[in-house]
């Protein structure tokens, strides 16, 4: 698997929010141009062909402000994002390994 697809779909606006995804959003104070950020600079850490709804990746970006951030996403075709947070570094090594 590779970012290239995610990333195209990103940088044309060719994705959504799944309603977890908002709601996360709004709890944890994370943005739009945040998430959008992290993707065009990250790498996926995770994959998960299996996953309940479709096959999805987990990506660590960090954004132009310095904030750590995962993003799961679905795979194109669709793009989803599922869900977003701030790594907790006692769970993950350099935000990318888990402990």
């Amino acid at each position: 698997m590779t970012i290239d697809g995610i990333q195209d779909k990103i940088k044309n606006g060719q994705y959504r929010f799944s309603d977890h995804a908002v709601k996360r959003m709004i709890e944890r104070s994370i943005d739009r141009p945040e998430i959008e950020n992290a993707v065009m600079l990250g790498t996926i850490i995770e994959e998960y062909p299996d996953d309940k709804y479709s096959p999805s990746c987990l990506l660590y970006g960090k954004t132009s402000g310095g904030r750590h951030l995962h993003v799961q996403l679905s795979l194109p075709p669709s793009v989803v994002v599922i869900t977003v947070y701030e790594p907790d570094s006692a769970e993950w090594i350099d935000f990318r390994s888990r402990r």
